[in-house]
């Protein structure tokens, strides 16, 4: 069993299921580069500062690069006794290098060091995030450019309710989307604020320049207030924020592809790539990604819950509930990032069944509303349009036929002013095209959507 680096003031060893309970190198170990990295970026600040010489921070240096290397490779021994990456890191320094490794803790504390590490690793996973997101919006667009002429039926209350274009139905989860890179992007503002020589809350009597530090790890702004640098955990809340409508979005999406792949809806088929089979019935090809993409969403859920509640009454500054922030830190990311990469992939392999899709936005009296349109454009209140439809409905139910498959006399029972021409205004075609109201379906807007959105990518990756 080790010393601990802060074992002066104690005549006791920790007992080891205290150590087993209160380690978190397990979790905390993938925070290796982001350590070294705020490390490296500390010695030359205390050298700045002239707490340590020139000859001394490149000791430091050269012995933390060497660190990084092992633990790239693997050649790194974890122990509970150690708790977290920072004391690991320290102990094989001092192991490595000597004496010189105990000026490294220097004018900081673990409580700026995590705080730090924390940042660096969220920065870096939010931007992969974002550039996902980017990548997947790309994909939407290029799916909805190649179903531009493939009808389907919209739903409100899962119902049937107006047909529209699947390619405007997926451009609305591009929309979605574009909203959750607009968050994150906006998260990263907040998280990319550098705590660093705020010590443990007090900030530290040492003449660092922190400035200097946030200028070497590319912080624009640094915390203003050392008690709140070290017990902040509102940008990790946020992103697990962010995320959790993101997930939400997947999980609507998922949803979809689940039902529109039944035998019941017939409106896709999965690659099987992306679909398993059942261990007992032959026949079966389920939708298991998206259902997991759906029960994952929980998992996230869960996540931001948890961080709420661990710190919704801690007083300040640090308390050792914060370790507890990581695990649902690192586990939303990856389930995000998994997320987006599986409906990159999974997403143009779709085979859509355009027929069907057609045939059942032809059924079911999609084109009710159409025809009081058409009662308006004769003079004719909505209202009573409205009503004047409903009864044409009832009728066309009872006689087991569409509104388009009565007759003109049929028809004009409910309204005499009802022309042939009404039989051009309830086809598909006339129903998606005369939607030329902004952000509507018809195929012009739908263009349109796919043009500015191409322009929106280009610019963000531009950026």
């Amino acid at each position: 069993m080790k010393d601990k680096l802060w074992n002066g003031r104690f005549s006791e060893r920790t007992d080891r299921s205290v150590e087993r309970f209160t380690s978190s190198i397990q979790i905390d170990k993938r925070l290796y580069p982001y350590d070294i990295q705020g490390s490296i970026a500390h010695c030359r600040t205390l050298e700045k500062a002239g707490v340590i010489s020139e000859q001394e921070a490149d000791m430091l240096i050269e012995g933390l690069g060497r660190i990084k290397r092992d633990l790239d490779h693997g050649k790194f021994d974890f122990d509970d006794s150690l708790e977290d990456i920072h004391m690991h890191i320290e102990a094989r320094l001092l192991q490595d290098i000597g004496k010189v490794a105990q000026k490294l803790h220097t004018a900081r504390s673990r409580n700026d060091q995590v705080a730090l590490d924390v940042r660096l690793y969220l920065r870096d996973a939010t931007c992969q995030v974002i550039d996902g997101l980017v990548n997947l919006r790309r994909t939407i667009v290029d799916f909805a450019a190649n179903h531009l002429d493939t009808v389907m039926p919209g739903y409100t209350h899962t119902q049937r309710a107006q047909p529209v274009l699947l390619a405007h139905h997926m451009m609305a989860y591009y929309e979605m989307f574009r909203r959750d890179c607009q968050r994150f992007r906006d998260s990263l503002k907040r998280t990319n604020v550098m705590p660093l020589g705020t010590a443990a809350l007090a900030g530290t009597t040492y003449p660092i320049d922190r400035r200097y530090t946030a200028e070497l790890l590319d912080f624009p702004e640094v915390s203003a207030n050392s008690m709140d640098a070290v017990s902040d955990r509102d940008f990790v809340i946020e992103f697990v924020s962010a995320a959790s409508i993101c997930a939400m979005h997947f999980s609507r999406l998922a949803e979809e592809f689940i039902l529109w792949s039944t035998t019941e809806f017939n409106f896709i088929e999965l690659a099987d790539a992306f679909a398993t089979g059942s261990s007992i019935m032959p026949q079966k090809k389920n939708p298991d990604v998206c259902e997991l993409i759906r029960g994952k969403t929980g998992t996230i859920y869960g996540h931001l819950v948890a961080l709420l509640t661990m710190m919704k009454a801690l007083p300040l500054s640090y308390n050792r509930d914060m370790q507890e922030d990581k695990k649902p830190l690192f586990e939303t990311v990856e389930i995000l990032l998994d997320c987006i990469h599986l409906f990159r992939r999974m997403l143009p392999k779709i085979t859509v069944n355009k027929q069907s899709m057609r045939q059942a936005a032809s059924e079911g009296f999609l084109n009710a509303t159409d025809m009081a349109d058409y009662l308006v454009s004769r003079g004719i209140p909505f209202r009573q349009a409205h009503a004047c439809v409903g009864k044409a409905v009832g009728y066309a139910v009872s006689k087991n036929k569409e509104l388009h498959q009565l007759n003109l006399e049929e028809l004009q029972q409910f309204e005499s002013d009802i022309c042939e021409d009404i039989f051009d205004y309830l086809t598909l075609e006339q129903m998606i095209e005369r939607r030329l109201s902004e952000g509507g379906t018809s195929t012009d807007n739908v263009k349109k959507a796919i043009d500015s959105a191409r322009k929106q990518l280009d610019q963000e990756n531009g950026s």
